[in-house]
């Protein structure tokens, strides 16, 4: 076994070092976070430790307010202690890892190597989080035993969020060293890991700066405007949103052209090399201060009138615009959902949108299969670090076969583009795809498929059904389907948009359990698509209440209440694998299940005020529940405040931003689990079920509640008025939360006895049917079907 990585410590506390410091914090790590003292002190300010460590603690300072956030929970950055590169210098004997991110210059990097080796211990890791320096002259002057324990660890930014680490080890590292390091990426940072070479800019960046520059470089050749190629090079392509010049908004223009410039100095032999070449006009923006977001302006700003475009050759703004015969054909594949058919319908058309695409492809895909045996020996690796470095939903490779291997090379040669005799030589053997069905993958420097190595952990759905007993499903309707998962799990999974809640997936919870109870052991909740479950098909509940349908609503929320109640005392263990929004019905569902493996990107909160109704799937029975599951029986305490805090978080739809909120906030156990990867999610939460199965699982006893009742409605109401009063709610809002507040305080005689769980949902069943004949809760649900977001009205 390898040694934990317990300790780390971080030198250099900008936007890289604090990101890093954060997310090691996250994961549960003490990290200590350097920097040095600041120049130009008072003398009083020398002798102030708080002034000497001030560039650390403000490093500390700027990731707490970081958005989006670097913390999954604020608390978390009481595992992070500053201090300076003086003062507390030998402190660093006491890490396990040190990560040096400091400036991106050759000579501090190596006097900074030189100090460490003077206090590390002998067995602690050292890293470099360089993004693009090379081993080799960074370890000059160092000893051997310090080169061991020596590699680069590339994190990409926002480090919390972006999945890729890169990881560079030199000739004289430690396959021990890698190996702990390793462990510590995947396994606990929940990293993807990526092996580069030690060569400029490593991979994602040699490969993203390349296509980056040469759509930037086209766009001059051809007359297109920054809108076009932003339309052409994103969604379109199975890139990010943000395409090319928006991302170089994101990034910042002096950080692109410092990892251009790189490249360009580095890379004298590259055949591509002036594509590195960063335009005249991109150094002017940079010399007028035009940097992108953090200057609030770059390609892109924002005015009264509306976004503007910088025009490249006049350097001045005018109204965003763009061709429109481009808009509409990147705008008809953007509707595809399969990313492979549509870059392939993007590349193969004929106007302007398609032809631009080609070119920019076949040169990116060309220049990124000479770079083979170059920047990583495998094509899988290349791929890995652009899905999860920059966002790509395919990488070069898959992006290949998407537009049809043999196809492809016969174009590019038709264009004269040139390809490396790997590739000619893969053509030359039949093959025809890099990537096959069978999971073997094609490695251009053996000229052969090879088996694709694969973490065994990385489960997804349709594997774990192929391993299953059968090859179909188990249940299945129309809004979702039950298949067995293997090792007597049976799996639930929705079909419906969003994955939201209609009387198809309903219906499947409650005929899941029973089949559960028959045949398995255990019983998951695993969705697939961007989100686990954005709530209630809210068009069934506005055409009910807009046709005065009362029973049908009150029909359709006493269904889900028996759906949620009967998950929720089922024989068998069942578990939620919550991740992306987890909003309103969503994460009621969650409240039903014995555990919640959630990702660590997880978005929760019952939001249901938002469309003027009140949660109705037992949400606010479960989420007492669980303030209060952890009373012993026989303690009378008062339940005021806690039941304060619950009605303040569903009244305020608050969400939480991340695994670790939603336990802050009671919508998730302190037990329950998180999944750093999300890849890991289905294998971790099947885990859980079955450890659950095997631990002796007992399906809970139904409580009874002592809630405030009379008094507690009174108390909430004054609460209601005076936020109403000061502006802060409107009256609706106010008749939402009275509402509420019944409910949660267990109706007028909630204090004088014990109110039982049946009790507590006809309360709830009938606030909610109510709230559906108010107008403005009707307005409230049409404006956001219509617009997406709430209305308060």
């Amino acid at each position: 076994m390898t040694k934990p990585i317990r300790r780390a410590g971080v030198i250099g506390a900008g936007v890289m070092g604090s990101g890093i410091a954060a997310h090691f914090a996250n994961a549960g790590i003490e990290v200590l976070l350097l920097d040095i003292v600041p120049p130009n002190l008072t003398d009083a300010e020398k002798k102030d430790p708080a002034a000497r460590s001030r560039f650390a603690a403000g490093g500390l300072e700027k990731a707490l307010k970081a958005r989006p956030a670097a913390f999954f929970h604020p608390s978390n950055a009481r595992l992070v202690r500053t201090g300076n590169t003086e003062d507390h210098f030998a402190e660093l004997a006491q890490c396990d890892l040190v990560i040096e991110a400091i400036i991106e210059k050759m000579e501090p990097k190596r006097a900074l190597f030189a100090r460490l080796e003077e206090v590390l211990r002998p067995d602690a890791v050292v890293a470099s989080n360089t993004s693009g320096l090379r081993i080799e002259e960074m370890m000059q002057g160092r000893s051997a035993d310090f080169r061991k324990r020596f590699l680069v660890m590339h994190f990409f930014n926002p480090v919390r969020y972006m999945k890729l680490l890169e990881l560079v080890v030199g000739p004289d590292t430690d396959p021990a060293v890698v190996a702990r390091v390793r462990k510590l990426g995947e396994d606990v940072l929940g990293k993807g890991l990526v092996f580069g070479k030690d060569t400029p800019n490593f991979v994602g960046n040699r490969i993203g700066t390349h296509a980056m520059l040469t759509a930037i470089h086209l766009m001059i050749e051809d007359g297109l405007a920054p809108e076009d190629v932003d339309a052409i090079t994103g969604i379109a392509m199975a890139h990010p949103k943000s395409a090319s010049f928006r991302t170089g908004d994101i990034v910042g223009l002096d950080t692109f052209a410092h990892v251009a410039d790189n490249c360009y100095s580095a890379l004298e032999r590259d055949e591509d090399r002036d594509v590195f070449k960063v335009p005249a006009y991109i150094r002017k923006m940079i010399e007028a201060k035009l940097l992108g977001d953090k200057t609030k302006g770059g390609f892109y700003r924002k005015a009264k009138e509306g976004l503007e475009t910088l025009d490249p050759a006049k350097l001045e703004y005018r109204p965003h615009g763009g061709d429109e015969a481009i808009k509409k054909a990147t705008r008809s594949c953007e509707k595809i959902e399969d990313p492979a058919a549509r870059v392939k319908k993007l590349a193969s058309d004929t106007g302007k949108a398609g032809q631009f695409a080609w070119k920019v492809l076949s040169r990116s895909l060309a220049y990124t299969a000479r770079r083979v045996g170059e920047i990583a020996d495998s094509i899988v690796a290349i791929d890995d670090a652009m899905r999860w470095g920059y966002n790509w939903e395919l990488g070069p490779f898959q992006t290949w076969d998407a537009l049809g291997f043999a196809e492809t090379v016969e174009r590019m040669q038709k264009d004269g583009i040139k390809l490396p005799e790997s590739i000619l030589r893969m053509k030359q053997s039949g093959a025809t795809s890099f990537y096959r069905a069978d999971g073997a993958v094609f490695d251009l420097l053996k000229g052969e498929y090879v088996a694709r190595p694969v973490d065994p952990r990385n489960v997804t759905l349709a594997g774990a059904r192929a391993t299953a007993r059968d090859a179909k499903a188990v249940l299945a309707n129309d809004g979702a389907e039950a298949w067995d998962l293997g090792d007597g799990v049976l799996g639930v999974t929705f079909k419906t948009k969003a994955n939201s809640l209609d009387p198809d997936s309903i219906g499947m919870l409650s005929l899941a359990a029973e089949k559960a109870e028959q045949d398995f052991r255990a019983l998951v909740v695993f969705n697939q698509g961007e989100h686990f479950c954005v709530g209630a098909n809210l068009f069934l509940v506005a055409m009910a209440a807009g046709n005065k349908d009362w029973d049908a609503i009150r029909k359709m929320v006493k269904a889900y209440q028996d759906a949620t109640q009967r998950l929720k005392y089922a024989s068998v263990p069942v578990v939620a694998a919550p991740y992306g929004m987890t909003l309103g019905g969503g994460l009621e569902l969650c409240f039903a299940c014995d555990a919640v493996q959630a990702a660590a990107e997880t978005y929760a909160g019952l939001v249901e005020v938002g469309v003027g109704l009140i949660p109705g799937g037992a949400g606010t029975l479960n989420m007492l529940w669980r303030a209060l599951e952890g009373i012993p029986e026989g303690v009378t305490v008062p339940t005021y405040d806690i039941v304060t805090q619950v009605f303040k978080n569903i009244a305020l739809a608050k969400v939480a931003t991340s695994a670790d909120e939603a336990k802050a906030l009671g919508f998730f156990r302190k037990t329950d689990g998180v999944s750093f990867d999300r890849a890991r999610q289905l294998y971790e939460v099947k885990a859980r079920a079955i450890g659950l199965a095997e631990a002796g699982y007992h399906a809970p006893v139904p409580r009874a509640y002592k809630l405030p009742g009379e008094s507690g409605i009174a108390t909430l109401q004054m609460m209601i008025d005076t936020l109403v009063a000061g502006g802060h709610a409107s009256e609706h809002d106010a008749k939402i939360a009275r509402k509420l507040a019944e409910v949660l305080c267990g109706g007028a005689g909630g204090g004088a006895r014990e109110v039982t769980e049946d009790e507590i949902l006809e309360l709830e069943r009938e606030a909610f049917v109510s709230l559906c004949g108010e107008p403005k809760s009707a307005e409230r649900m049409q404006y956001m079907l219509m617009n997406n977001k709430p209305l308060r009205n």
